[in-house]
């Protein structure tokens, strides 16, 4: 998956990375020249006492240092604009196909993890391709012109480097091979920080009000040690990589000078020669250093791939059809027709078997105990997710039939979780239509109940709004998420418990205004009060997946044993309180 990704992101870079390749050519070209010229130097000028020659080859030396330093910066400037380049995209590509999942995708891949492929998965490839930029391709050049050049200057002691680099690639690679399963477990553990972190950032209030400080720190310190561990082990290998490196260098190098001196004392070979010869065997390991300190990336780098690819080669459970059909003219029906829906891998269907009618301008209350599966029923309208069996239509067309963009400009969804965005009041009511005017926004607080609380902020629509509306109370988060969707004027509003956080009083009110001042639109409300929509037009009672009562609240009462049971229940709660 690593090579995959990496052919497809940086292909159409290909100017950049002949750019690094030839620039990277020509700077390892200099380099190894420099021991060359520095061996002529050393027995042609300074053994001989030759001055002008010296002046002239050392002007050489730094006329070929300069182009170095002039080429290693271009190189190292177009392998950074490779790597965030292919970064930048990767990072678009796994948000687009994120932002397309269903609910079943990010359910099954789960947000800290997914946070955790868009953020440090990508950046462990960039940092390969990065550092592939810069020693990858260098690492080869000097390795293999090191070995002619040192043959050429020296072949007698060339048998230093077939001991030399065996004994240094046997050494990295034993520790190369002890990382790779420290290096597949990191981003895993990783992983659980995030999720850790993330629950208790969003679940802080509940943390302390059942006053779970301690434990929540031990549960942090746990995921916590268990990276640090990892890292640790990953670090100490690494760590030893480097003493070891050192060590086969040194000792390669006093092995030159021990046996260069016997080559000098009797084979006649020039003391700049064995100098020349020292400096490419230096260039020759570090090479190979290079190399293989690349073989530690590779691994890490590769279980991110793979991590990303999984993410990119999931296809959408709910697409978009390949053609879709013309959407008719709005009216806000809404039909199901004998449909059933269960969750991948489960035993059960939370639906089955339902089957009603929503007449445009109408409103129909669905109501039933927890995990019958109202918020999953609406989620269907809405094609959040789509049905195992059946079809829901909306104005006649099934809702896979239409582009996804025309489905959802004919519904307002407000959740049972109101989530606000951060930005301000205005921001987030025009979420809903961005062309909106001030003069619609406040028409849609009115609507919601809203206005007064906006209106009392010193801000007014400009009033800030942290990340998830914690600065507001749930009531008011709950009407500004109301007023969103009406912003929106859409044919269809879905109200999934929305009305949970208001108190009976703004409650009653916001439906006095929804059906005097919408009175064509079609809404389909989720509530567990029965004072919320006695007067719906029809009531939907679920029971364990299955549609038990359909009717108005004064034929439930009569006719459906657990419509009336949820009606004696909350009379008794409301007497007894």
């Amino acid at each position: 998956m690593l090579g995959k990704l990496l052919v497809r992101y940086l292909r159409p870079a290909w100017a950049l990375i002949i750019g690094v390749v030839v620039f990277q050519l020509a700077q390892s070209i200099a380099s190894l020249l420099l021991p060359t010229l520095n061996a002529d130097i050393i027995d042609q000028g300074v053994v001989t006492g030759d001055i002008p020659f010296i002046w002239q080859t050392g002007g050489v030396m730094l006329a070929v240092s300069l182009v170095q330093i002039v080429c290693a910066i271009v190189a190292v400037y177009f392998g950074s604009r490779l790597a965030m380049g292919m970064g930048r995209d990767l990072r678009g590509d796994l948000f687009h196909r994120v932002v397309a999942f269903s609910q079943r995708e990010v359910g099954q891949f789960g947000a800290p993890s997914l946070i955790t492929r868009n953020s440090n998965d990508v950046q462990q490839v960039q940092m390969l391709v990065q550092v592939s930029a810069t020693l990858m391709i260098s690492a080869p050049m000097l390795a293999i012109g090191g070995v002619i050049m040192a043959v050429r200057q020296d072949a007698g002691l060339s048998w230093l480097m077939a001991v030399a680099i065996p004994v240094l690639l046997v050494i990295v690679g034993a520790i190369v091979w002890r990382m790779v399963p420290a290096f597949t477990k990191m981003q895993k553990r990783i992983d659980r920080v995030n999720q850790i972190m993330r629950e208790q950032l969003t679940g802080i209030r509940v943390v302390r009000a059942f006053v779970r400080e301690r434990e929540e720190a031990a549960r942090f310190a746990v995921a916590s040690d268990d990276v640090q561990e990892t890292a640790l082990r990953a670090g100490n290998l690494m760590a030893l990589m480097f003493p070891a490196v050192m060590l086969v260098m040194n000792v390669s190098s006093v092995a030159v000078i021990w046996f260069g001196a016997f080559q000098v004392q009797y084979a006649g070979v020039q003391i700049g020669t064995l100098f020349a010869f020292l400096q490419y065997l230096m260039q020759i390991l570090m090479g190979v250093m290079m190399a293989t300190f690349m073989f530690v990336m590779i691994p890490r780098a590769a279980v991110c791939a793979n991590r990303i690819g999984e993410v990119l080669d999931t296809a959408p459970s709910v697409a978009a059809p390949v053609d879709p059909v013309q959407a008719p003219v709005p009216a806000g029906r809404v039909q199901f027709d004998d449909v059933d829906f269960a969750y991948p891998g489960a035993d059960d269907a939370v639906l089955r078997d339902i089957r009603f009618t929503v007449e445009p301008g109408t409103t129909t209350a669905i109501i039933g105990s927890t995990g019958s599966g109202k918020t999953t029923l609406i989620g269907l309208v809405a094609r959040l997710f789509d049905v195992t069996s059946g079809a829901v239509r909306v104005d006649g067309v099934d809702v896979r039939a239409y582009d996804p963009d025309d489905l959802w400009r004919r519904i307002g969804l407000v959740q049972q979780r109101a989530f606000l965005f951060s930005g301000t009041v205005a921001s987030n009511l025009r979420y809903g239509n961005a062309e909106a005017s001030d003069d619609e926004l406040w028409d849609a607080l009115d609507l919601a109940q809203a206005r007064d609380f906006v209106a009392a902020l010193p801000e007014q629509l400009d009033a800030p709004i942290a990340q998830g509306g914690t600065n507001l109370s749930g009531g008011q988060r709950q009407r500004l998420a109301i007023a969103r969707a009406l912003v929106k004027r859409p044919e269809i509003h879905i109200f999934d418990d929305s009305f949970s956080a208001l108190d009976l009083r703004t409650d009653a009110a916001l439906r006095r205004a929804l059906d005097t001042r919408l009175p064509n639109a079609t809404r389909i409300v989720v509530a567990q009060r029965v004072s919320t929509i006695r007067h719906a037009d029809q009531i939907v009672v679920l029971d364990h997946g299955r549609m038990v009562g359909l009717g108005t609240h004064d034929r439930l009462v009569e006719t459906c044993e657990t419509y009336a049971e949820i009606v004696e229940s909350q009379l008794a709660a409301e007497a007894a309180a």
